[in-house]
């Protein structure tokens, strides 16, 4: 019974032409967006819109997917309930394209009742619009005021319906999730990763006069949970001088191919954390979400339209959405042709500012996935210890299979695996701030780090970086009990890596 209903619902029949039905208005502009959203709007002091959800952060423990779930007959029944309502509320549809890649592009359609046009209008601005008449590869489904919240995929059909939840990130992630899933169909691997380039000039470094003959290209992508640094890292120029520079490709989500090419999805904006956001040490983000192109959500604003963003009253996962035209370090370019250096963020007080791995171990630390809880997962649990696969929660199928193709793409195509730690070191809480992660970033970049192997790490780690004061930060001394302490967490990390069955014996044994 469920596998008939899975194919009828397949076959879109269901779902309303958006060119014909009298209810649906079909790819609005994102002014009349905003009117449509006027009623909940607060403009702040810069012109923007900010607006108020009552789901403040992604439900995934309301979340199934037809790969890794059986559908109960209640998920099929909501799900037939949802497109006879859909046939009957007034919605707006809007189409937009994710990614540029010729393999990895796909068109994607939002379903959304009128009244809450905001949601529309926040992610119309991250997307870009889709060639016109093209039929969708993907489409969602979201009605925030069901009764019961659901978040049911199906992959293969290409549908995600979101029932209760009128959380932005939900329309984005429907679409990236099913994008990630299709890179990892043909060969490649979904990660939510952002990219960067790098120029560097070689020449300068020894003294020579430089110029842009002497430049090297030096492509980075970043692996990690949602607030921990990912969209920093990715978006700072790294004060470097001309003719050097650095330049942001992609912010959230990316698709590894099996030519090393690291292919973008969003193609107009980023949706960024907003709490704590500082004019001093995020100059480029402020910018951008001061900017009347901006929508705020869950961002503190006064009826007179001041902006807090050290409010978290409402959140401590506070979000803009920032339009790319805005941040002067981003590229044209969203695709990176050659990924060179991949760093794997963590906020594991037991790691160092930085450490050097081999494939294997990159593997280990793929799967690992180790990080701190943020508002943006659980705002229950933020600040707890926590692994999430890839640092990726948006995983369909097995995710030992997902750890062996980060394991074969990063060995074949020869990438430089990274650890790189934007916390803290040690329970007196020794901190590392923004300018010595991106030290680290430039360092690495020009090969000016002096590595030396780590025995009680088991990998390489940092004998001096430029800028960055690595004897102050060497862990095992800020531990009385160090050695008791790794040998707990590589226990608990082969404890956890045995969970995943079909994972390559070979990574299992590379636990450091």
């Amino acid at each position: 019974m469920a596998r008939q209903r899975a194919e009828r619902v397949g076959l879109h029949e269901e779902f309303p032409d958006p060119a014909a039905a009298p209810n649906v208005v079909y790819d609005p502009g994102l002014d009349e967006l905003r009117e449509f959203a006027e009623p909940d709007e607060t403009t702040t002091e810069f012109g923007s819109p900010a607006y108020t959800s009552e789901q403040r952060s992604r439900s995934a423990d309301h979340t199934r997917n037809l790969v890794d779930h059986e559908f109960e007959e209640a998920d099929w029944d909501a799900i037939d309930a949802a497109l006879d309502t859909a046939g009957e509320r007034d919605l707006v549809c809007l189409d937009r394209q994710v990614g540029r890649h010729p393999e990895t592009s796909f068109v994607c359609r939002l379903f959304v009742p009128r009244e809450f046009a905001r949601i529309a209008l926040a992610w119309g601005k991250l997307m870009e619009p889709a060639p016109a008449g093209a039929e969708p590869d993907f489409r969602t489904l979201q009605l925030p005021d069901w009764g019961e919240r659901r978040i049911r995929v199906l992959p293969e059909a290409g549908l995600t319906f979101v029932l209760g939840s009128d959380y932005t990130g939900e329309a984005k992630k429907s679409f990236l999730r099913l994008y990630m899933y299709r890179a990892k169909q043909l060969g490649g691997l979904g990660i939510h990763a952002g990219t960067k380039r790098l120029f560097i000039d070689h020449e300068t470094d020894s003294g020579s006069e430089g110029g842009d003959d002497s430049l090297t290209t030096v492509g980075q992508a970043f692996l990690g949970l949602s607030a921990t640094g990912k969209s920093t890292l990715t978006g700072h120029r790294c004060w470097l001088d001309d003719p050097e520079g650095a330049e942001m490709l992609q912010d959230d989500v990316c698709a590894l191919l099996p030519d090393g090419t690291v292919a973008g999805s969003e193609g107009a904006g980023l949706y960024i954390k907003t709490i704590g956001l500082d004019q001093g040490e995020q100059p480029a983000l402020y910018d951008a979400a001061t900017d009347e192109s901006a929508v705020l959500e869950n961002v503190g604003v006064d009826p007179d339209g001041s902006a807090d963003f050290e409010d978290g009253s409402l959140t401590t996962n506070s979000r803009a959405v920032i339009r790319r035209a805005c941040l002067d370090s981003a590229s044209a370019d969203i695709d990176l042709d050659g990924l060179d250096q991949l760093f794997f963020i963590t906020r594991n007080p037991l790691m160092p500012p930085v450490a050097r791995l081999d494939d294997r171990q990159a593997a280990v630390a793929f799967m690992l996935g180790e990080s701190i809880q943020t508002s943006a997962g659980d705002p229950d649990a933020a600040g707890k210890a926590i692994r999430v696969v890839g640092t990726n929660p948006f995983i369909i199928g097995p995710e030992g299979e997902e750890g062996n193709r980060f394991y074969e793409l990063v060995r074949d195509n020869g990438v430089e695996t990274f650890l790189i730690n934007t916390g803290h070191v040690g329970p007196d809480e020794a901190d590392i701030g923004v300018e010595d992660s991106v030290n680290v970033l430039t360092s690495v970049a020009r090969g000016e780090v002096d590595w030396r192997a780590d025995d009680r790490f088991g990998f390489e780690v940092p004998e001096d970086i430029p800028g960055v004061a690595v004897e102050a930060l060497y862990p095992p001394d800020h531990y009385e009990e160090f050695t008791a302490e790794l040998a707990d967490l590589r226990a608990e990390r082969r404890a956890y890596l045995a969970q995943f069955e079909t994972l390559a014996e070979e990574v299992r044994e590379a636990v450091y």
